[in-house]
């Protein structure tokens, strides 16, 4: 079983990649470089959430 995330961070996630896909990839390091630039995120634990959670909605967008 995997964790549960936040509806927050989903919906953030989903909007930053249907906005720019091309500017993530299905690498997490690539991504929270991606997010640093935004000014959305104040905390760098919400940064990482989402850059975790982006990776996987790319995946899923494979399928």
């Amino acid at each position: 079983m995997g964790r549960v995330r936040q509806t927050y961070v989903k919906r953030l996630a989903s909007n930053l990649v249907d906005a720019d896909e091309e500017r993530f990839s299905e690498d997490f390091d690539e991504n929270k470089e991606a997010l640093k630039d935004t000014e959305e995120f104040k905390s760098k634990r919400l940064r990482n959430r989402v850059a975790g959670y982006i990776v996987r909605v790319l995946q899923n967008k494979e399928l």
